[in-house]
C-alpha cells in the first residue's frame, strides 16, 4: 500500500484542485485502487464511490451491467475493463470511472488467461485501456501491480 500512496496523493489533489470526481469498479486488485484513493485526506472531495464486482451478482447490482451489453464480450479483456470504467463514471456520474478485472493468481482463471493477467481502463474526458501480464503468480504481489499500475493510468489520463 505504501507504494500506492504517493500516486494516490497526485492523482487526489490534480482531481481536488480542478474540481473533478472520480468511481471505481475493480475486481482482482480487491479493493486495493480504492483504498489508496481514500487515503488521501479530502478524499471526499473527488472519490464518490465503487464496488469490488468480483461476481456476476456484483456486476449487476453494483455495476448496473445488463446481460445484453456483455454480448460478445468476457471478463479480463480491455473492452470489458472499459465497460466497468464506463459503468463507474455514469452510474455515479462522475468525471472519471476507472474498471479492472484480472486473473491474480495463484493459477489462471476459468477463461484460459494466466496468473498475472490484467486488464483495466479509465473513461472520462479520454478513454484508455490497457492489457497487463506480470508473468507471476504471487497473489498478493500481482494485485499490488495491478492497483498500482491503474493508478498510473489514471494519472497519466489527467495529463
Amino acid at each position: 500500500m505504501q507504494e500506492l500512496l504517493p500516486i494516490a496523493e497526485r492523482i487526489g489533489a490534480r482531481l481536488k484542485a480542478r474540481g473533478e470526481t472520480v468511481a471505481v469498479f475493480e475486481g482482482s486488485t480487491g479493493g486495493l485502487v480504492s483504498a489508496a484513493l481514500l487515503s488521501v485526506a479530502g478524499a471526499s472531495n473527488y472519490f464518490v464511490g465503487g464496488g469490488v464486482i468480483y461476481t456476476r451478482p456484483a456486476r449487476a447490482e453494483l455495476a448496473r451491467v445488463q446481460e445484453s451489453e456483455l454480448a460478445g464480450m468476457r471478463a479480463s479483456t480491455e473492452p470489458y475493463a472499459l465497460l466497468l470504467a464506463r459503468k463507474a463514471r455514469t452510474t455515479l456520474g462522475t468525471t472519471w470511472g476507472i474498471g479492472e478485472s484480472g486473473a491474480t493468481g495463484p493459477i489462471g482463471n476459468r477463461y484460459g488467461d494466466a496468473a498475472g493477467h490484467c486488464c483495466f481502463a479509465v473513461a472520462g474526458p479520454t478513454e484508455r485501456a490497457v492489457t497487463l501480464e506480470t508473468g507471476g503468480n504471487d497473489r498478493v504481489a500481482n494485485m499490488r501491480r495491478f492497483a498500482k499500475e491503474v493508478l498510473q493510468l489514471l494519472e497519466k489520463s489527467l495529463d
